[in-house]
């Protein structure tokens, strides 16, 4: 490296404004979980194993699959309020 040069740090913020995350829930038992697929390869398969393993290994009382249009557009605004009326967890997924 030549005498002079920058070093850039990734690990430093933008100037991009925190959001804070929603408080998580003690336990899963006895709720309802969104999984909001993204519609990527194989993101289905990933979400239907998740989901089973949600229900068996913390006791989710059920599971609610949706999928956005197209994995570069964000979920529209009817689609959150949805999910945000039926479930107490959602969970956006990422396929391959």
């Amino acid at each position: 490296m030549s005498e002079g040069s920058e070093l850039i740090d990734p690990s430093a913020g933008s100037g991009a404004r925190a959001i804070a995350t929603a408080p998580r829930p003690a336990s899963l038992a006895g709720k309802v979980v969104a999984l909001l697929d993204n519609t990527k390869e194989q993101g289905d398969i990933i979400l239907e194993t998740i989901g089973a393993a949600l229900r068996s290994r913390y006791g989710v009382a059920r599971v609610v699959v949706r999928r956005k249009e197209h994995y570069s557009r964000t979920a529209p605004d009817s689609l959150i309020a949805e999910m945000a009326r039926e479930v107490q967890v959602a969970i956006a997924a990422l396929g391959g």
